[in-house]
C-alpha cells in the first residue's frame, strides 16, 4: 500500500492536474489573464499554510477557485480604477453568494476550450500562441515550455507576459470562434496540443519519465476540437498519433521506474484498444488524400504498433514516411528521426552522413535528442570515443532524472 501524499505533494498534484480548469474558470469570471493567474498563484501559496494547519479541504480544486476569487475581489477593491471595476466586483460577489465549494465540483462549466482559442488568436505571434496556451491550459512551467522551444526561460517568460498584455489591450474575446473562423485558427491549436502531449509523453524534467495526466488531457482536448471540425483530417491524424504513442506508455517504464527503449519494450503491455482506435482513424482519413504532418507521424507510429517485434519492424516504410514528412515539414528534427530509420533500413554510415548535415543547424547543439541519437549511432558504428562524448553531451542537456539514468547506464556499457 502506498503511503499517503504529503500536503505539499497534494498541492503540487492538484495544481498540476487542475491548473488549466481552475485558471480557465477564473479567466471566464475576471476576463483578465494576468489577474486570474496572479490570484491563483496567491491561492496556491495560501493553500500551503491553511491545509497544513487545518487539514485538506473536501474539494481542493474548488477551495482554490474560491480563495482565488476572494483575492481577486481584494485586488479589484484596492485598484486605482476602483470605480470602473464595480461591475466585476458585483459579479464576483454574486458568485461568492450563490456557489458553494461542493456545488463547484459539478456545476462550473469547463472553459478550457475557450482558453485555447483565446490564446491562439491571430493577433498573437505563432510562438506566443503556443507558449501562452501551454502555460495557461497545460499548466506547464516556463522552464518546460522553454525546453520545448529550445529557448531560454527568461526570454520565454517575457514572451508569455507580453502575450497576456496584448490580449488585454486588443480586447481579444474569451470564446470559441464562429465555425467560419475555425479553420484559420486550428493549425496553432493543433501545435499547442501536440506540444502538450509531447511534454506528458516524454517529460523534459523531474523524476517521472511520463506524465499521464498531461497526455490524457491532450487527448481529451483533441477529441473536443475534433468534434468542432469533424471533417478536418489533421485533427484526426493528431488524435491517432497521440493514441498510438500513448498505447506504449506503460511499457516505456520498467517495474523499478527505469526507462525502457522501444527496442526492449514488452509489447504485451501495449494498450491494444488505443492501437485499434488509432489505426481505425488512419484507415478512415488517409484515403481522403488530404495528408498532413500529423497523419504521417501517426502512420509512422502505426508501423511500430503493428510490428510483432523490433526485428520485424518495416524500417524501409518508416524511412519513406519520414521522407514524405520532410517534404511537407522540412526541419532538422524530422531529418534526425529519418536518419535513425535509415540506420536500420540501410546502414549506420548513411545515417551518420545525414546527422553530419543536420549538425550544420546550430540549434541542434542544444537539442538533447540529437546527441542521444548520435551516441546510439556512434556506438553501433564502433566509434566508442565519439559515442562517449555524445553521451556526455546528452546527459548534460537532460533534466529528466530517469532519462539521465538511462543515458549514464548506456554510456557505462561502452
Amino acid at each position: 500500500m502506498l503511503p499517503p501524499l504529503s500536503i505539499k505533494q497534494t498541492i503540487d498534484r492538484t495544481v498540476r492536474e487542475e491548473w488549466g480548469r481552475i485558471l480557465a474558470s477564473l479567466v471566464a469570471n475576471l476576463n483578465d489573464f494576468q489577474l486570474a493567474e496572479d490570484c491563483l498563484q496567491d491561492a496556491v501559496v495560501s493553500a500551503m499554510g491553511h491545509w497544513t494547519k487545518n487539514g485538506l479541504p473536501r474539494f481542493p480544486a474548488a477551495w482554490l477557485i474560491t480563495v482565488a476569487r476572494r483575492k481577486a475581489l481584494d485586488k479589484l477593491r484596492r485598484a486605482q480604477n476602483f470605480a470602473t471595476k464595480q461591475h466585476d466586483i458585483a459579479y464576483l460577489l454574486e458568485l461568492e453568494n450563490q456557489t458553494s465549494e461542493a456545488d463547484m465540483v459539478d456545476t462550473i462549466p469547463d472553459k478550457r476550450l475557450e482558453m485555447v482559442f483565446t490564446c491562439c488568436h491571430p493577433a498573437l505571434g505563432a510562438k506566443s500562441q503556443v507558449a501562452l496556451t501551454l502555460r495557461t491550459l497545460g499548466g506547464l512551467s516556463t522552464e518546460e515550455i522553454a525546453s520545448a522551444f529550445l529557448d531560454k526561460p527568461d526570454a520565454m517568460q517575457q514572451r508569455i507576459t507580453r502575450a497576456k498584455k496584448k490580449i488585454a489591450r486588443a480586447g481579444i474575446p474569451y470564446a470559441v470562434p464562429d465555425k467560419d473562423a475555425l479553420p484559420e485558427r486550428i493549425a496553432t491549436v493543433l501545435s499547442v496540443l501536440y506540444l502538450i502531449f509531447n511534454e506528458g509523453y516524454s517529460a523534459t524534467s523531474g523524476n517521472d519519465l511520463v506524465r499521464a495526466e498531461i497526455t490524457s488531457e491532450a487527448i481529451r482536448l483533441t477529441r473536443i476540437v475534433g468534434l468542432l471540425l469533424p471533417d478536418n483530417t489533421e485533427i484526426a491524424g493528431l488524435l491517432a498519433m497521440m493514441l498510438l504513442h500513448d498505447s506504449r506508455r506503460l511499457a516505456r517504464v520498467g517495474f523499478k521506474g527505469e526507462m525502457i527503449p522501444l527496442s526492449d519494450q514488452n509489447r504485451d503491455r501495449w494498450d491494444r484498444e488505443k492501437i485499434l482506435e488509432g489505426v481505425a482513424i488512419l484507415e478512415r482519413v488517409l484515403p481522403q488524400n488530404a495528408i498532413g504532418p500529423y497523419q504521417l507521424q501517426a502512420a509512422i507510429s502505426a508501423v511500430h504498433a503493428q510490428s510483432a517485434n523490433w526485428l520485424q519492424t518495416d524500417w524501409h516504410e518508416i524511412s519513406a514516411l519520414y521522407d514524405m514528412l520532410y517534404t511537407i515539414q522540412p526541419s532538422p528534427v524530422v531529418r534526425m528521426n529519418q536518419a535513425v530509420a535509415v540506420s536500420h533500413s540501410k546502414s549506420v554510415e548513411d545515417a551518420l552522413g545525414m546527422m553530419a548535415e543536420i549538425a550544420m543547424d546550430k540549434k541542434m547543439d542544444r537539442y538533447q535528442p540529437y546527441h542521444a541519437a548520435m551516441a546510439d549511432l556512434l556506438t553501433r558504428a564502433g566509434k566508442t570515443g565519439a559515442a562517449r562524448a555524445s553521451f556526455m553531451k546528452a546527459i548534460e542537456l537532460t533534466e529528466n532524472i530517469k532519462e539521465k539514468m538511462f543515458l549514464r547506464n548506456a554510456a557505462s556499457q561502452l
